[in-house]
């Protein structure tokens, strides 16, 4: 299964952007108000130029003390975005997000936003997938 049909599955494409001049308290207002753990930092035409966490954030704070919350998102934010694209396949998404210690991932297309996806979204689409793949093997065990 690809990327595409996870995105589907979720329903909305919107995916909820930062300008970097923000205030990271800016960022941690939306963050906690949206529910999010991310969002993506996006200059004026939507292009993609980083990523913040709620992890960011913390650790930022906890190395520096509260007063790093006056500061932009774009001195906060992670700038080698990693993403991936509709095409990509889950397992191959997972395995990244999995490597690199990472919970979102944005998917881009000719260098736009099309999605964000989450390690929980992958995760739960992967557990519906093997339990599709295991009532198929029992049917044809069973013969059903």
């Amino acid at each position: 299964m690809t990327v595409a049909n996870i995105l589907k599955s979720k329903g909305s494409s919107h995916v909820e952007t930062i300008g970097p001049g923000a205030t990271a308290l800016e960022a941690a207002r939306r963050l906690a108000e949206k529910r999010f753990g991310s969002l993506v930092v996006a200059d004026g035409d939507g292009t993609p130029i980083g990523i913040l966490s709620e992890r960011d954030i913390v650790r930022e704070v906890g190395r520096r003390g509260a007063a790093v919350l006056a500061e932009p998102v774009e001195k906060l934010m992670t700038k080698k975005i990693v993403s991936c694209t509709r095409a990509e396949k889950a397992v191959s998404v997972l395995a990244t997000m999995t490597e690199q210690r990472f919970r979102h991932m944005p998917v881009v297309e000719n260098g736009r936003l099309v999605g964000l996806i989450t390690i929980g979204d992958v995760v739960k689409y992967r557990l519906e997938e093997l339990a599709m793949e295991k009532d198929a093997l029992e049917g044809m065990i069973m013969g059903f």
